[in-house]
């Protein structure tokens, strides 16, 4: 990747299925500051504490087979509905005019998951996107690893 220019007043949005970093480019282009605004964390929560019971057993009406019914991947709902919400924020955001642009960070997975929750504006908001898990370190490493300072 080339170097990425982060423009003054930008936000840089770091995210995974759980914890969301939301950085405010306090500098200008050619020598970035990032300022943490918002952070947005989601408690992980073990599967016996988000789900009910084991999986079920359905019956086959033409016959008298039995097969089981697949597991429902908790986790995986609960990154899902963290970053629907992200983008509901984010949206909000910039319907408020508190932010014209904005870069996300996230690894494909959580891009994955996030884009399909991008409204008109935001997917107009958002200038770029980058497929990198950096939600763990810290700001001044995040802005290292974007600009390659």
């Amino acid at each position: 990747m080339s170097d990425l220019m982060i423009h003054k007043d930008e936000w840089v949005v770091v995210c995974d299925g759980k914890k969301a970093l939301v950085l405010h480019n306090v500098g200008d282009a050619k020598f970035p500051n990032l300022k943490t605004l918002e952070v947005f964390e989601q408690k992980d929560l073990s599967t016996h504490e988000q789900g009910s019971g084991p999986p079920g057993r359905a019956f086959s009406p033409s016959g008298g087979g039995r097969s089981s019914v697949a597991q429902t991947d908790w986790h995986d709902q609960s990154e899902h509905a963290f970053l629907t919400q992200l983008a509901k924020h984010l949206d909000a955001s910039i319907s408020a005019g508190k932010v014209k642009s904005l870069i996300v960070v996230a690894p494909p997975r959580a891009l994955g998951m996030l884009r399909p929750a991008y409204s008109h504006a935001l997917k107009g908001a958002v200038r770029a996107e980058v497929d990198k898990d950096l939600v763990k370190m810290p700001v001044g490493e995040i802005e290292k690893h974007l600009t390659h300072a």
